[in-house]
Formats: structure tokens, sequence, C-alpha cells
């Protein structure tokens, strides 16, 4: 979905030079927000962080699967958000236990610093809220706009619901 050069839109050209092609809108929301996760210092630390936290437990906690947080699929962020943000003391508790146990120093370092410095952090508290908050909104309304029964005049509304969030959340 690149351009002409490349992709859904060199296709159709090819089969039919007058052919309109018009980009998914959904395509092009979730690299934005993929970018947008990008371009702040702060939220790439943040979402290091995050990433390091399951990196952890995809290494010492047996018969676990988890996700990393994709590059162009901010979904994930959503879902590698929400289980840290609802279970933060159990994570914390269970890095602690990992740096009392396992045998190498490296982890054991690791584990120890992401349960005292990052998630003991004020900062880190109040981004994972922040972050989680305008995911859900912004996921509820992708959702949405991504529906077979969708209704141009309730995806305006709902667009128009998340530009005031936004607003709502840049005042405060």
């Amino acid at each position: 979905m690149k351009g002409k050069h490349q992709g859904v839109q060199k296709r159709l050209l090819e089969i039919n030079s007058r052919a309109f092609y018009t980009p998914c809108g959904c395509h092009s929301l979730n690299l934005a927000l993929c970018d947008m996760a990008n371009t702040c210092a702060k939220d790439r630390d943040f979402f290091g962080v995050i990433q390091r936290i399951y990196k952890i437990f995809a290494y010492n906690v047996k018969g676990l699967t988890l996700k990393s947080l994709s590059s162009t699929r901010w979904e994930s962020r959503v879902d590698n958000v929400k289980a840290i943000r609802f279970q933060m003391l159990d994570i914390r508790e269970a890095l602690l236990q990992i740096a009392d146990v396992d045998n190498d120093s490296k982890i054991k370092s690791e584990a120890k610093s992401l349960a005292t410095n990052e998630l003991g952090d004020f900062e880190f508290l109040i981004v994972i809220i922040i972050w989680y908050d305008i995911l859900s909104a912004v996921n509820i309304v992708s959702k949405f706009l991504q529906s077979k029964d969708m209704l141009i005049d309730v995806a305006i509304e709902n667009i128009i619901g998340l530009i005031f969030f936004f607003l709502d959340l840049s005042r405060n």
C-alpha cells in the first residue's frame, strides 16, 4: 500500500491503468499510531520497558508465550499495556522472585532493575495509565471502523468523539 511502485496499487494499475485506488484508512491509522508511539523519546523508552518485561517473562516462565510489541501492528500495544497496567503488583512480585532465584546474573540484574526502578517509578505508572486510556479509546473507534456493519454517520460521530477525547486529554 506504499504507492504506485509496489503493493496493491501497483497490481491494480497493471490490470487497469484507469483504476481508481483508495488506500485503506485503517491501515493508514495503524501506521500513524505506530509512528506516534515512536516519535517521542519518552514514549520509545516506555515501550522499551514494556518489551523488556515481556522478554524477562518469556525466558523465565515456562509454558508462557508472550507476543512482543509489533512495529507495524499498534493493536499489540493495547494488549501488552493492558496486561501490565492491571497486573502491575503481580508482575513486580514475579520480577523480584526471578531476581532472587535465577542463576544468571544478567537476568537477576534486569529483573531487579525492572521491578524496582521502572515499575516502582511514579512517571512510569502515570504513563502506563495515559497510554492505556489512549490506546483503548483509539482501539474502540478502530474496531468500529473495520466492522462490516459500520454506518458512516456513526463512524463520523465516533471520530469526532475521539478528537474531543484527545482535546480533553491535552487540556488536563
